[in-house]
């Protein structure tokens, strides 16, 4: 996103009214307001708020509102339709990708939002809010699993409009000059989603950028809560990438941050998570050279019986370790309790022959015992040309089973998602839990404890493998670099991030029928923590991924950022004293109460 200094100065007047910093008594307690309490903004103040933002502030609506008095009527089942569709519910004001969590938080809408189409609307919202001690949410792609996008009761700075795409051949930080070389970057403002961004800098420059696996995740709140995709292996994670920016702080300044301007903030914000430090507007990502080739390993293998099982899993980490372990592949496996092992893997920098023979023993080792495994999917290994992983007509025209388009007339071309992600679309999660997985695990003496662990694990739910999400195999320039951002270090010396969860399907408020099956719901999530807690005891202190962590751990600071949190509150503490941003276990959270409405 570029700061439009016009738009800046359109609406310097009527800012000047809403940006004189609050001046709370001060006591034990202070409290945010809420819709009918003695000191919620008055319609001439909001009304002040809509002129200082352009027009863009607007009351927000249900998500179901339609459904509300006629549940059969047609436009409640267009709103239903729509629900299947990430790119509809992002283009709505109450929308969330994620429905809700079992007994954590339900989808719900805040009370205003301002639609932010330039920076200084960014800057109105947070002045006033700041100026009427109210709740602030940031909005950009919706997909906080923790349900950081979604407060009742709060002023919404939705950056959904905010999604402009910029090449630069030739990148320098503001007040760097001479201390950096130029490098080829892309600048994204903070709505824009990986897909789009993935069409300019890939399919149409062809070059590189770390993102998001999936496609409709919003740009900033990956990047913000360090950020993995399918080749982070190779080219670290997102948060690292980070080479600038833009951000709105408490005190409504507009800042640069980058290693030479508020150097302090800028590493706050490789992987401190979203939206706990301030407004981001703009992120410039650095590029680089596109690989020949990217592809894929799919399959899945029946074990005939238990032990069956435990040695498949043993042969699969001793060839992991052997075979695998390297810049070149990533992605997942996933142990399930019907003894199934399921590849989804991919790779790249491999042509299809190099990466069939990398493969083929693990291939000669389930073949070799026909009685203990059969094919539940058939191994299928295959390669394209890397410019074209992300293009939607390259993939619409030889893999059109793969994406799912926007069918909404006029949609742009770009607003594709990856049909293995349809399920995922606006989901109710039962349970969610995450640990990263050191490498030394894989080391002859401690592997049969590893697949100890797995098998025991898998035992109570599936196990999911994230193996793009640990950075041990990665390069040494990629460690270095992960060392110099947010994330818990753990992440660094992890061969993989071990994922266990489940969700139902999209559970909003005011959906027609019954809802959902709570009493399921909570045998599911004790069967989750159940498997969390066998791999757990394999790795007392394991760190979680901040993004996918579990929404009820006591000890987040440590899982999430581990020796980094001392230093990232001081950083917050600096750029926001008063707790304006604040977010379910972000960074400062533990001063607030879980609503994020009283600070104690």
């Amino acid at each position: 996103m570029r700061l439009r200094r016009r738009a800046v100065a359109r609406g310097a007047g009527a800012l000047a009214l809403l940006s004189a910093p609050s001046q709370p008594a001060k006591s034990a307690t202070v409290r945010r307001v809420r819709p009918g309490d003695a000191g919620w903004p008055p319609q001439a103040a909001w009304d002040e708020l809509n002129r200082a933002a352009g027009g863009h502030l607007s009351k927000v609506t249900p998500l179901l509102a339609a459904c509300q008095d006629s549940p059969d009527s047609e436009a409640c089942a267009a709103v239903l339709k729509g629900l299947r569709n990430p790119y509809y519910i992002g283009d709505q004001a109450a929308g969330t990708q994620t429905s809700g969590w079992l007994d954590a938080w339900q989808s719900a809408p805040s009370a205003y939002a301002v639609a932010a189409h330039t920076t200084a609307d960014v800057v109105a919202a947070v002045n006033f809010a700041r100026t009427h001690r109210l709740r602030l949410v940031i909005k950009g792609g919706g997909h906080s699993y923790l349900g950081g996008s979604n407060v009742r009761d709060s002023l919404l700075v939705w950056t959904r409009p905010m999604a402009a795409v910029t090449l630069r051949d030739s990148f320098v930080g503001v007040g760097c000059g001479n201390r950096s070389q130029p490098v080829p970057a892309v600048s994204v403002q903070t709505g824009a989603l990986w897909m789009p961004v993935y069409n300019a800098v890939t399919t149409s420059a062809g070059r590189y950028v770390q993102g998001g696996g999936c496609a409709t995740v919003g740009v900033a709140g990956l990047v913000l809560g360090g950020g993995f995709g399918s080749f982070s292996k190779r080219y670290g994670i997102a948060g690292a990438s980070l080479l600038e920016a833009e951000i709105v702080t408490a005190d409504g300044a507009v800042c640069v941050a980058n290693a030479c301007t508020h150097p302090d903030l800028y590493w706050a914000l490789k992987g401190g998570g979203a939206g706990s430090l301030g407004a981001v507007t703009r992120l410039t990502l650095q590029t680089r050279d596109l690989p020949q080739f990217c592809g894929g390993v799919n399959g899945a293998i029946k074990a005939s019986s238990d032990a069956a099982f435990h040695r498949l899993i043993a042969a699969f980490t001793e060839f992991y370790a052997t075979h695998l372990l390297n810049p070149h592949w990533g992605e997942s496996v996933t142990l399930q309790p019907d003894n199934v092992l399921s590849l989804s893997l991919v790779f790249h920098d491999l042509d299809q022959a190099t990466a069939q023979q990398m493969f083929k023993p693990f291939q000669d080792f389930v073949a070799a015992a026909p009685t203990d495994y059969a094919m539940a999917r058939t191994i299928r290994i295959g390669a394209m040309p890397a410019q074209h992983w992300w293009d939607p007509g390259y993939r619409g025209q030889h893999l059109p089973q793969t994406i799912v388009r926007d069918p909404r007339p006029g949609a742009p071309d770009t607003n594709v998602w990856w049909a293995g992600n349809q399920d995922e679309v606006g989901i109710f999660v039962h349970g969610y839990e995450s640990a990263w997985l050191p490498a030394a695990l894989l080391n002859n003496d401690r592997r049969p404890k590893l697949d100890e662990a797995l098998f025991d694990a898998s035992r109570h739910w599936g196990v999911m493998l994230h193996f793009n999400k640990g950075l041990a195999g990665a390069p040494a320039d990629v460690l270095t670099a992960a060392r110099d951002t947010a994330m818990n270090p753990a992440v660094t010396e992890a061969f993989a991030l071990v994922i266990i969860a489940h969700a139902g399907p999209a559970a909003y408020p005011g959906m027609p029928g019954d809802g959902p099956d709570l009493g399921a719901a909570r045998r599911d999530a004790a069967a989750i923590t159940a498997a969390a807690g066998v791999l757990r005891e394999l790795v007392p202190d394991a760190g979680s991924y901040v993004s996918e962590a579990s929404y009820a751990d006591p000890d987040w600071r440590r899982r999430s950022f581990g020796k980094n949190y001392p230093r990232l509150l001081a950083v917050k503490r600096r750029y926001d004293p008063d707790g304006l941003f604040t977010t379910h276990h972000g960074v400062g959270s533990e001063e607030w109460s879980a609503d994020g409405f009283t600070r104690i």
